[in-house]
């Protein structure tokens, strides 16, 4: 009984508990719940704190799945919303059955509910009696699902505590970014969802692998089915990461899919805070200066839109970024040095991987720090250095005895620190003779050596 007690306890204490379910297994953790009932109601959280959905024809239509979402709804605060591009995601031409001509399909969202069977058949759901027909003939479970907005509706307004959305919509071939997808319609869905749903607590969003065309559609400014007041919503986010198929960089590279991104990431600008964009294959122009670039300002014969190729975009500037980090990315000095002058009241950091300058040096990208901080000190921040040696494997040495070599080879060996200028500057060219030296050095360490090395 006295254990038994003192197990309630702490069972009943927030603090241990909690502590103690933070070290189960998430993979363990259905099996813990099977327990008994007030073990399941608390390890609820933690199991489905993150859910991971991806979407097929039956996920916010089975009504089992939609009680079981109702249940742990209110449980997730990060959803991952997968769709990878697969040959079941591609739309072919709406054919008339008697004259086999295309027939021209003008998509809008459908957001009324259709719970009962009058209801549903008394307005059509894709304009017209005539093309409900065919597409329910032509297309697949899989799209009429995905253009299910109220569906879409039902599951968002499931999760009151959701914080972060995760949308993965990989795996889209080069081929096929001007044509639309079953993919774009479930985007288009779970935008309209999103902006009519009440989520007061959501500030986060994550693209991962998302193709170029995916910024129009997720676009509540001049998406479909975009309203007024759908914005508002979307000025909730304060941490905004995007990875996106690249656009490969060329002298006149494809100027709508740019000119969609600079118009997505115009959305944002009032309210992100973090801010991370990578390009994913090969690097890209970099999405904070699209208005400086040349290819979106001349008028090409090789442009989609060439009546609006005269409009001129608008800089972008984040009001309140404080964080910046971007990736795989083709810039001008010029273009990192005006970035960073028109956000120095704000910014704090910022990063630039894999970035290669078209234009200019790093000195000439960086010199607002120089300018903002009134001295060149920040140039001086230090980096440690050390030599790595190229350690082999003695025959015959005990492993305790190796450790003790290396522990005694480091105690003694200096560090040495070296100026940086952080992520653009590394350590120097002398890769080679950090492995024990020169080449010639290292023969003769070896034919002297005391053991037999393999």
């Amino acid at each position: 009984m006295a254990s038994a007690a003192a197990f309630l306890r702490f069972w009943l204490s927030d603090r241990p508990r909690d502590t103690f379910l933070s070290y189960i297994p998430k993979e363990e953790l259905p099996t813990f719940r099977l327990a008994c009932h007030d073990f399941g109601v608390r390890a609820a959280p933690l199991l489905f704190n993150e859910t991971a959905i991806t979407f097929r024809p039956s996920t916010f239509t089975k009504p089992a799945r939609m009680a079981a979402l109702d249940r742990i709804g209110h449980h997730i605060q990060v959803l991952t919303f997968s769709m990878p591009h697969t040959p079941e995601t591609f739309l072919p031409p709406i054919l008339d059955p008697v004259t086999g001509e295309e027939v021209t399909f003008i998509y809008e969202p459908y957001t009324q509910s259709t719970r009962g069977q009058a209801t549903r058949l008394s307005h059509p759901i894709y304009g017209s009696w005539e093309l409900t027909d065919l597409l329910v003939k032509q297309y697949s479970p899989l799209f009429h699902a995905a253009a299910n907005v109220p569906s879409f509706i039902r599951a968002l307004k499931a999760t009151p505590t959701l914080k972060h959305l995760k949308i993965s919509c990989p795996d889209q071939e080069a081929s096929q970014r001007y044509r639309r997808s079953i993919v774009d319609y479930a985007l288009i869905s779970l935008r309209i969802a999103v902006e009519r749903s009440s989520l007061p607590l959501l500030n986060s969003l994550t693209l991962l692998s998302i193709h170029p065309g995916a910024a129009l559609y997720l676009n509540p400014t001049m998406g479909f089915g975009a309203r007024p007041q759908s914005i508002k919503k979307w000025k909730q986010i304060k941490n905004l990461a995007i990875c996106m198929d690249s656009i490969p960089f060329s002298p006149y590279p494809p100027s709508d899919h740019l000119k969609l991104l600079h118009s997505y990431l115009q959305v944002f600008a009032s309210s992100v805070r973090n801010f991370v964009f990578r390009w994913h294959g090969s690097d890209g122009l970099s999405p904070l200066s699209l208005d400086k670039e040349f290819c979106l300002q001349d008028r090409s014969p090789g442009m989609a839109c060439p009546r609006r190729c005269h409009i001129a975009l608008r800089p972008l500037k984040f009001e309140k970024l404080r964080t910046l980090e971007v990736e795989n990315i083709i810039v001008d000095a010029s273009q990192v040095s005006s970035f960073i002058t028109a956000h120095r009241h704000t910014i704090r950091e910022f990063n630039f991987e894999d970035t290669h300058l078209r234009n200019g040096t790093w000195d000439q990208a960086l010199a607002p720090l120089t300018r903002i901080s009134g001295s060149e000190k920040w140039k001086e921040k230090a980096e440690e250095v050390m030599d790595v040696p190229l350690l082999l494997s003695p025959v015959g040495l005990e492993e305790n005895k190796v450790n003790d070599l290396v522990v005694d080879y480091f105690n003694c060996k200096p560090r040495i620190s070296r100026p940086s200028i952080g992520a653009w500057q590394r350590a120097g060219e002398r890769s080679r003779e950090l492995f024990w030296g020169t080449p010639e050095h290292m023969k003769r360490f070896l034919r002297t050596s005391i053991f037999s090395w393999r």
